[in-house]
């Protein structure tokens, strides 16, 4: 049994290895809070979201695929729900079947797949019921194909027969095995044979009935030798049927494994979109382009994470960068830059991992990779410069880029002169831009910036962050040329005017 809902043809591996820049994504774009939000309390559910979010798709199929599963999870939600409990269960029942150094032995390990078995088949039976009473309000293909084979494979005449097969395997009137004599009086070719069939010719009839001869003998209950063989002569008899009966076990054991998994990246997504609901804001399903398109437009896009930290709505932006290689962001401080950056990324992982995004609307290419380069606060230990630092870790990123990557750029190069930081981010964008990979770049260097304004380069998009002019921030981001100020007069007085006049405090904008 199959269950791949994650994908149309093979299983989700949650043991598959991440990506080298892991740690990198999971910082700078403060990842943890999303996997938290998914998770609620549950290491295997932030397991399970990390590894989805960060091992991206990159075919539209596959990504619209898990989007459809999605979109049935969040329209059955009480019922998806239901089926993740089954294999819960499973998993906390079967810490009752192990009998430990007792299941080593043939007839350790043939009671104990026997007790696992009718646990298993008692909730298989729950998933056929929840299949047959609910598959008709389940649209995607993920699904419909999921209940179709519970359906066939898990039939009614299907459990009668396990059922039956199970109950024989009990050996209630003992263990029937034929043997021959082998050298030195040994048994060999112990055979585990089929009870004999007993006619049922009524109680009285049995008691007076003639009976066929018997040899037998008695075991002392003292007799521990006696016993031991007995004993190993019954575990040869049953050990064929005991390993098979411990695999199908370990079958249906690794079945509901693998759905417990699968549905875990579904029931984070649940636990995502109910918090976002609560909080009003909006979501949508992503539109995705083929590689190499250079799609990328949106209405809305807000930071998801800032929005769970804050607990509240968060002001999107409008932007259309398609066939726009290179976007530089510059303008006040304060101003949601690197928000806006952040939400970026954010997306952009949340869509090829077959998610919704935190937008009204988005469209985007899928990309080769994320990677981003976010300026570092200064680490006592260090032994070179902090420039060095950040040189250092794009020697490292470039390593692992490749055409249509999508790359982010926080402030970086900043750590030295306006002149030399400016060169250095200058030369860095155009090579990737060559590259064909994408660059979000904010900055407060403003040579930089204006270098590639005044060339007015067709594949560059340039937005501000934009600014009122008594000083307030409306965190909204416009298309607008670099300017030669950050405003860092704002923060001053935001900051030496608030000691003096606390009342002032009270109409100063937030900042993120």
């Amino acid at each position: 049994m199959k269950v791949h809902l994650m994908f149309k043809d093979r299983d989700f591996d949650p043991d598959q290895p991440l990506p080298a820049n892991e740690q990198d994504l999971v910082q700078d774009l403060e990842l943890d809070t999303l996997f938290k939000a998914m998770a609620l309390g549950s290491k295997f559910l932030y397991a399970v979201a990390q590894v989805a979010m960060l091992t991206s798709l990159n075919k539209p199929e596959e990504i619209i695929y898990r989007q459809d599963v999605l979109k049935d999870c969040l329209n059955n939600a009480e019922i998806v729900r239901q089926i993740y409990q089954i294999p819960i269960e499973a998993s906390g029942n079967k810490k009752k079947f192990w009998l430990g150094i007792f299941a080593r032995t043939p007839n350790g390990v043939l009671l104990s797949s026997l007790d696992m078995m009718k646990m298993f088949v008692g909730l298989l039976r729950r998933l056929k019921a929840i299949a047959d009473e609910h598959s008709d309000k389940f649209k995607s293909t993920g699904f419909t194909t999921f209940f179709a084979m519970i359906q066939s494979e898990l039939s009614d005449d299907y459990f009668d027969v396990v059922e039956a097969q199970l109950e024989q395997l009990a050996f209630r009137d003992g263990v029937l095995i034929s043997a021959e004599l082998g050298q030195g009086n040994e048994s060999t070719n112990d055979v585990l044979r089929l009870p004999n069939q007993r006619e049922d010719q009524g109680w009285i009839k049995e008691i007076f009935s003639r009976k066929p001869p018997v040899y037998s003998f008695h075991i002392h209950p003292r007799d521990n030798a006696g016993l031991r063989a007995l004993s190993d002569i019954k575990d040869r008899g049953v050990n064929l049927v005991a390993n098979a009966l411990a695999q199908a076990a370990d079958h249906i054991d690794n079945f509901l494994k693998t759905l417990q998994t699968e549905l875990a990246f579904y029931i984070g997504c649940l636990n995502l979109y109910e918090r976002l609901t609560q909080l009003g804001a909006p979501i949508s399903f992503p539109i995705p382009e083929r590689t190499g398109r250079s799609k990328h437009a949106f209405q809305g896009l807000y930071d998801v994470g800032l929005a769970l930290t804050m607990g509240q709505r968060i002001i999107g932006n409008d932007i259309n960068a398609d066939d726009r290689l290179l976007v530089i962001i510059t303008g006040a401080n304060q101003g949601g830059k690197s928000t806006f950056l952040r939400s970026i990324g954010l997306a952009q992982l949340m869509m090829q991992s077959g998610m919704f995004v935190s937008a009204v609307e988005f469209r985007a290419s899928i990309s080769t990779g994320v990677f981003t380069h976010f300026k570092r606060k200064e680490d006592a230990s260090m032994k070179s410069g902090k420039l060095d630092e950040e040189l250092g870790r794009m020697s490292g990123i470039v390593d692992q880029l490749s055409p249509n990557a999508l790359m982010l750029f926080n402030e970086s190069f900043a750590a030295t002169n306006e002149r030399e930081g400016s060169e250095i981010a200058g030369q860095i964008s155009r090579a990737l831009v060559e590259r064909q990979i994408k660059v979000f770049f904010v900055t407060h260097m403003f040579e930089f910036a204006h270098t590639f304004y005044e060339q007015g380069a067709a594949n560059a998009l340039f937005l501000r962050a934009e600014r009122n002019p008594d000083g307030t921030r409306t965190f909204k981001l416009r298309e607008g040329g670099p300017l030669p100020t950050s405003h860092g007069k704002d923060i001053y007085e935001t900051v030496f005017d608030k000691q003096s006049d606390p009342m002032r405090s009270a109409t100063t904008a937030p900042a993120f």
